[in-house]
């Protein structure tokens, strides 16, 4: 089968389509026809070898999966051969830039059914990180408020959607070209970073200030001025510190996004009755990846790119 591989870590051309044995699934696991995988910033962060994930080598990026179950091993309930389905996989195994994946069961979960297939890859390590990040780090409930700053990327549309469906007043940060993208995702208001001063342009403080952008580390701390007492910052950009405040009891938290089987089915859900948008800006065939991975050291990466096998 047709897979995308690198054998040692490096930048993107260690990346090479080649043709591998198919995989056979053990007990507990699946194979799945793959019909796209996405792209993710730590795919690159594992390619490159500075993030600190221990792989296999040679290692087949993409841990976001969609496809149609093919084949069960043993001890697996609830799936069946041509069930449709996504998964976050382990990040640490084979992904699914390849024909077929194995993946284990309980990573696997009904694929939506209101969006084309492969378009549903672009779903869950990126909503389940907003997820995360808003209501089991965060806290957040009905009737608080949350900043978020750098919200025009897929994490901050998918966080502000999930915010206002739970009742939340949400202002965001975004630069020029993603301002109307975050507003038509519910934010309430919008602030353009590079032409105004954030603490000058929010209206009282925020029960969560949550981060997406990578600022300015001393940037980061002053803004935990527009956190109440007792409020909770977090941030999704593990390699720099995240700043609280003890002296207010403001907690600080860093999101390192988990599989949730029973979450990600509710996400699913939600697509499914119209409440999340699954965007997804370009589609490329996977031969076409390793010149992705190349876009996206060079900073022209915009929006959720799948990849087709």
């Amino acid at each position: 089968m047709k897979a995308v591989q690198f054998h040692e870590v490096g930048g993107p051309e260690v990346l090479e389509e080649v043709e591998i044995e198919q995989p056979t699934p053990g007990a507990g696991q699946v194979r799945v026809r793959v019909a796209a995988s996405a792209y993710n910033a730590a795919d690159a962060g594992m390619r490159g070898g500075f993030l600190p994930i221990p792989i296999a080598l040679p290692h087949v990026p993409g841990y976001d999966v969609s496809g149609t179950v093919d084949a069960i091993g043993e001890d697996v309930d609830g799936l069946a051969v041509g069930d449709a389905v996504i998964g976050f996989l382990p990040m640490e195994r084979d992904g699914g830039a390849a024909e077929y994946v194995i993946a284990p069961a309980e990573a696997l979960v009904p694929a939506p059914t209101s969006i084309p297939l492969p378009d549903a890859a672009a779903l869950p390590s990126v909503a389940l990180t907003a997820w995360q990040a808003l209501f089991d780090d965060g806290g957040l409930h009905a009737g608080q408020r949350v900043l978020i700053v750098g919200a025009g990327g897929v994490v901050g549309k998918y966080a502000i959607q999930l915010a206002k469906r739970a009742g939340v007043f949400v202002s965001a940060t975004a630069s020029p070209r993603s301002i109307d993208a975050v507003r038509a995702a519910g934010s309430d208001q919008v602030i353009d970073h590079t032409d105004a001063d954030l603490l000058a342009s929010v209206d009282g403080q925020f029960d969560v200030l949550l981060n997406l952008a990578p600022i300015d580390p001393e940037q980061f701390a002053a803004d935990v001025a527009a956190v109440r007492d007792g409020g909770v910052v977090v941030s999704t950009t593990a390699f720099m510190a995240t700043p609280d405040d003890e002296s207010r009891g403001v907690r600080a938290s860093t999101v390192f996004v988990l599989p949730n089987r029973e979450r990600l089915a509710e996400l699913v859900s939600l697509v499914d009755d119209g409440a999340l948008t699954v965007e997804v800006t370009r589609r490329i065939p996977l031969g076409d990846l390793p010149a992705l991975h190349a876009e996206a050291e060079a900073g022209r990466i915009a929006g959720k790119v799948i990849v087709l096998p």
